[in-house]
């Protein structure tokens, strides 16, 4: 959530670097956000006219008491008693405008970092850099190359199955390709705690209303989101109206380890990483990637957060990417690092890189990694502190990123690993989780 003191100084500003975003879009309905201030001033003006009257008329009512002036008294009396109703109904009404201006700026997303290039959508994300073994590029292949539906079929990929169980984009794994898939988030978890110093956390899968406003979920996502279903006696529905949510990303339980906490600094930073499934509706991406497991409603991820001091945010967040991209060079993986612009950004971003990996069956690189720094945007929902030098309460700065996600992996794995009799190599790195094994064969 944006600081509301910094849209009160320079709205216009704001407003300007909103709309870079996704012209013509701005987020901020801005003549309500305009009447609700201008109707709190007038209110608060008000208010600390009408607590001037009462303390003189208080004042007064002792000293006409004092003269025996008992008339006087009592008309103070009753201008005291006026007051308070006029006091009590405007901080009523102030209430009201303060939430009503909390829901308008849960709508709004985060200000991009100056350093973040402008553009609409993702044709002005800008290379960053690109790697590839020895820096030979991707890989070549003297026979056809097989998309990893086709590579990974015979090897327990079962698409069929998952539409019979659920519906179409969940997916079945067997034998092989299921251990490829395991390992692969075993591997990953392995690099993230033990080399990068992350802690391991196992976490639900389901969480709260609370919890998603905390990271910018809800309200405006809710539409992406799968919702739980509670079931009261005899299958009847809960009577409360608590509503409880599968969790999108691990991103969201992670973070939320520090919501209404005061972190002490030195115990800053806290890196956390948990290996989860993924629960999102895509409902804005009707027949797209309906091939496979690149947009899957059931997807698992091995996510990185990190709550830090806001110093050190930008440096963090350049050493968080470099955490997911060791994964990607361990494995051999051709990628490229992309400077998302200001209209590709995700909601509660000020920056983010995207590691894009080669898939050579669709001739391109396909995202596998986000890494973002989201400032204070999610910590002022969370009321994330900690106290500084100075002994006063600060807003930490919350980062997250996938290291990796795992089906996106095993995409890249199968296509850049196939051999022409249908069979995958084993990446080096892999080998020791799967008894030594070298090759899966069909």
């Amino acid at each position: 959530m944006l600081d509301i003191t910094l849209l009160r100084k320079d709205l216009a500003s704001a407003i300007a670097r909103l709309e870079t975003r996704k012209s013509p879009q701005t987020f901020l309905n801005v003549e309500a956000f305009t009447a609700l201030e201008s109707e709190r001033k007038t209110i608060q003006m008000r208010t600390e006219a009408l607590q001037a009257q009462r303390n003189v008329a208080s004042k007064q009512i002792g000293m006409l008491k004092g003269k025996g002036l008992h008339d006087e008294a009592n008309a103070a009396m009753a201008q005291v008693a006026g007051i308070k109703d006029e006091l009590d109904a405007s901080a009523t009404r102030l209430d009201t405008i303060q939430a009503d201006l909390q829901n308008l700026l849960l709508a709004v997303p985060n200000l991009p970092h100056e350093s973040v290039p402008v553009g609409a959508d993702e044709h002005a994300n800008v290379v960053v850099r690109s790697w590839s073994l020895d820096n030979k590029g991707p890989r070549t292949f003297d026979f056809v190359v097989k998309d990893h539906v086709d590579v990974g079929t015979p090897l327990g990929l079962d698409f069929e199955m998952g539409v019979k169980l659920t519906g179409s984009r969940f997916t079945v794994m067997k034998g092989p390709v299921a251990r490829l898939h395991r390992v692969l988030a075993q591997f990953m978890l392995d690099v993230q705690t033990q080399e990068h110093g992350y802690t391991e956390c196992y976490t639900p899968y389901i969480v709260n209303a609370e919890t998603l406003r905390g990271t910018g979920q809800l309200p405006k996502f809710e539409g992406d989101l799968f919702a739980a279903k509670k079931g009261g006696q005899d299958g009847e529905a809960q009577p409360d109206n608590t509503a409880l949510y599968l969790i999108p990303t691990a991103e969201v339980p992670l973070t939320n380890f520090v919501r209404d906490v005061v972190t002490p600094e030195a115990d800053l930073p806290i890196k956390l990483t948990g290996h989860t499934p993924c629960f999102r509706s895509e409902a804005g991406s009707a027949g797209r990637d309906t091939r496979g497991l690149i947009r899957q409603h059931q997807f698992d991820k091995v996510e990185m957060v990190q709550i830090v001091h806001p110093d050190t945010s930008y440096e963090v967040l350049e050493v968080m990417t470099g955490h997911a991209e060791a994964i990607l060079q361990k494995l051999g993986l051709p990628y490229r690092v992309m400077s998302l612009c200001t209209g590709d950004m995700g909601f509660g971003a000020s920056k983010t890189y995207d590691l894009e990996v080669w898939l050579p069956a669709q001739n391109t690189y396909r995202e596998i990694s986000s890494v973002s720094n989201c400032e204070a945007f999610q910590a002022r929902r969370l009321q994330a502190r900690f106290k500084n030098a100075q002994g006063k309460n600060e807003l930490v700065h919350t980062l997250n990123g996938s290291g990796l996600a795992v089906g996106r992996t095993l995409v890249a794995v199968l296509e850049n690993y196939q051999n022409a009799d249908g069979s995958v190599t084993v990446p080096e790195v892999l080998r020791p989780y799967l008894g030594g094994l070298e090759v899966l064969t069909p």
